[in-house]
């Protein structure tokens, strides 16, 4: 079993907003909304981990524009921009069945009929059409797999990815 972090990346400081200390953010949780649910964000300084009280969280086009506590001019937040910004994995409510994407990045990915190992995730993208798996095979290649149901039977802690790969997925993978 892989190692579980206490802090998860939630996202990242793009550049300050207005005139009252606002910061314009990637939101990397599943919603605006979830990222209002948090208190409290971090950033890390060399091994610390530096709180920021969290005031605002407002949903902002694709972004959300965030207000932290004592930090309420341009100037004062100028310095965290281009900082990752995350929270404590207990802060983060996570629905009964529910995986964290953080714990999905190194799951087995098996055949779903065969139980054959096809390797490891090691990344997830989001593509416009579906999430995109990179499975990375155990000679180092990297394969890629549409997060569809055609393809991704089930995810969980127990029992990895299990998958139904077609023709190609892992055809010159194995030639190798």
């Amino acid at each position: 079993m892989k190692e579980e972090r206490s802090y998860l990346e939630c996202g990242k400081v793009c550049n300050t907003h207005g005139v009252r200390g606002d910061c314009k953010a990637e939101c990397w949780c599943d919603s605006p909304k979830a990222m209002a649910a948090l208190k409290v964000m971090y950033i890390k300084r060399g091994e610390e981990m530096r709180p920021l009280s969290v005031v605002s969280v407002v949903p902002f086009k694709e972004m959300v524009l965030l207000h932290f506590a004592g930090l309420d001019t341009p100037e004062a937040v100028l310095p965290l921009k281009g900082e990752v910004l995350y929270a404590r994995r207990e802060d983060i409510p996570v629905p009964k069945g529910a995986i964290l994407l953080a714990d999905m990045i190194g799951l087995e990915v098996r055949d779903a009929a065969t139980g054959q190992l096809y390797g490891h995730l090691s990344d997830i993208d989001f593509a416009p059409a579906s999430p995109v798996y990179t499975v990375q095979t155990p000679d180092g290649k990297d394969v890629l797999i549409p997060a569809v149901p055609a393809f991704v039977q089930e995810v969980s802690r127990e029992k990895g990815v299990l998958i139904t790969p077609i023709p190609g997925f892992f055809d010159e993978a194995e030639k190798v």
